[in-house]
């Protein structure tokens, strides 16, 4: 499955990009993250909570973060499983200043497989974009200095 698009965020690119590599910050911003622990340099193991209809569970897994560009670029690499099944996900990120205001450009392919692969195409689309949804919606608050609600 193919994600991707530009979200203009409320900050100048070197406090977005800051943000994203604070891991603190960005275990607030991931939906239902439970646990966000390094693992080498820039690299983390995770653990999620998420549902997708009536498939839910625990996913334990691994995000890496590789090809830094500071502050322009970089690649995230996911890799998780659970008692539903797996996701692995490769994306490109990219931030493009605009003033005040930063663009982060994504791309990339997830595959998931066993339990959650069976809820259907459709129905994975849209619990992707309900997540990026959220990460951003937690990211722009963490931006403004709203911190986490």
């Amino acid at each position: 499955m193919k994600v991707g698009g530009v979200r203009e965020l409320p900050a100048a690119r070197e406090k977005v990009w800051s943000v994203l590599m604070d891991p603190a910050t960005l275990s607030r911003c991931l939906p239902g993250c439970e646990k966000l622990e390094p693992e080498g340099e820039h690299s983390y193991r995770a653990t999620l909570k998420i549902g997708i209809a009536a498939i839910k569970g625990s996913y334990s897994g691994k995000i890496q973060m590789a090809n830094l560009d500071p502050p322009h670029s970089y690649q995230l690499t996911v890799e998780g499983k659970g008692s539903a099944g797996f996701v692995r996900g490769t994306a490109q990120i990219s931030l493009t200043e605009h003033g005040e205001r930063t663009d982060m450009e994504y791309s990339g392919d997830i595959q998931v497989g066993g339990l959650i692969a069976s809820v259907g195409q459709r129905m994975l689309q849209g619990m992707s974009t309900t997540l990026l949804h959220q990460f951003f919606t937690s990211l722009e608050r963490e931006l403004m200095g709203d911190g986490p609600r």
